[in-house]
């Protein structure tokens, strides 16, 4: 079916002036060339140059084989609008796409679903006055009236949470529901545990981190902490866990909206907060950095090959001529040599589930030293694409997909945003205790 320009015009506007890019206004230019080009039948023509010139203002020196930020403004661009379209545009008749590896734009309408069968099935009510010809009480008869306006509305509630989570009921796939299949399966409550650092406040003088300072007992005997305190007069010290990195929010809004229509009963707590008993009582998601999480996440029932330090992963079981570790490499390690940098880099992601601390439930961790990390590690496993990739090499040759495993990635990113996600290597992970059979 083809979209009237005017309708497709006031799709691109409504997008243009919505709350996800409101404020970004290099996509939203963007947006509107891409727009205006398709519309003119010009898309086919584009090229990365002439994007950069035309809609990005690039000088004409620009060259995409040294500068790559055309493909990464295109790839926030495709980012935004998936996620438009799964909050305020959740309910738009039109459905403005950007395919992968094109800059022409498309114009869908929306498929209207079916309506969908009512859950509760009474046979049809006859009549009153038939009802109490043949016997039946009053009473009887307004019994079965209430149990229809029961059903009915049962039916409409039924109805419009089906409706309401439709664009994650698309989303949601086979290979995602294997991944997922231990928690979805589970009686316990799943715990969303997002990575909060130590801070050390100065009594009206600000917040200092120290990445390598995550337990106040350490901070107390630190030569570098005391030294910035006899620098500020001596002002008093509180421990504060006031902050998240932004990659760790947006990979926990992504869980959040994936998850939310499963049923899970899900709740949240800052990594300070996690207690020995939640561990023990309830399934838990782990988001963030290992050094943050303390003897909650390191003092798991598990054996792994792949371990998280400060400086990258380490392979403690790597065969003869493999690689034994993966270095981070971003802005923080090179200040010394280039101060004021960029927040460009390549790092590694590890993703990694295993049991939990009495050898039953489930912990997965989606784990980086960097916060752009995080959100990539996520996004592997709430993507249909990647899930399936996945899924195919965590298969077992029995046809099962691997229920204990570390799954590590290679992340290349642009001002801190995802651009390049490569899978390295997994390992099975085997419990040191086994499961006490409970879910």
């Amino acid at each position: 079916m083809v979209v009237q320009e005017d309708v497709a015009l006031a799709q691109v506007e409504r997008v243009l002036n919505s709350a996800a890019l409101r404020n970004a206004e290099v996509l939203r230019r963007l947006l509107r060339f891409l727009a205006e080009k398709s519309l003119a039948g010009e898309a086919d023509q584009l090229k990365e140059y002439s994007v950069g010139i035309d809609a990005l203002g690039k000088p004409e020196s620009y060259d995409p084989r040294q500068d790559s930020v055309v493909r990464i403004q295109i790839g926030r661009l495709r980012h935004k609008l998936s996620d438009y379209y799964l909050t305020e545009g959740k309910d738009d008749p039109i459905i403005l796409d950007l395919p992968k590896g094109h800059f022409k734009l498309n114009w869908q309408p929306r498929a209207v679903p079916a309506a969908p069968e009512p859950a509760v099935f009474i046979a049809p009510l006859k009549p009153a006055r038939e009802a109490i010809e043949h016997g039946w009480t009053w009473s009887q008869v307004a019994a079965m009236a209430v149990l229809g306006l029961w059903a009915l509305a049962a039916t409409m509630i039924l109805w419009k949470e089906h409706s309401g989570n439709a664009p994650f009921r698309e989303a949601w796939t086979a290979e995602l529901q294997e991944l997922w299949r231990p928690f979805l399966e589970s009686n316990r409550q799943l715990i969303l545990a997002t990575s909060a650092p130590l801070f050390i406040g100065f009594q009206g003088r600000g917040f200092y981190r120290d990445q390598t300072l995550n337990r106040w007992e350490d901070v107390l005997v630190s030569p570098r902490v005391q030294a910035i305190r006899r620098a500020l007069d001596n002002p008093p010290m509180e421990p504060r866990y006031y902050y998240t990195g932004s990659g760790e929010m947006s990979a926990a809004l992504q869980l959040g909206k994936l998850l939310n229509f499963t049923g899970l009963k899900i709740s949240t707590v800052r990594s300070s907060q996690l207690s020995w008993q939640q561990m023990v009582d309830n399934n838990i998601l782990f988001i963030g950095a290992p050094r943050v999480f303390g003897d909650q996440y390191h003092k798991l029932p598990v054996d792994v090959d792949l371990v998280m330090r400060d400086d990258g992963v380490h392979d403690l079981k790597a065969k003869s001529g493999a690689m034994d570790f993966y270095a981070d490499n971003y802005p923080l390690i090179r200040a010394t040599e280039s101060p004021g940098a960029s927040d460009d880099g390549e790092i590694y992601a590890m993703v990694s589930h295993t049991p939990g601390v009495q050898g039953s439930g489930d912990v997965l961790t989606f784990a980086s030293n960097h916060s752009p990390g995080v959100l990539a590690a996520v996004q592997w496993f709430t993507h249909p694409v990647f899930a399936k990739e996945i899924a195919t090499r965590l298969r077992k040759p029995s046809g099962e997909v691997a229920r204990y495993y570390q799954v590590l990635l290679k992340v290349k990113y642009r001002d801190a945003v995802p651009t390049e996600i490569s899978w390295i290597t997994h390992r099975q992970v085997e419990p040191v205790r086994a499961p006490d059979g409970r879910k």
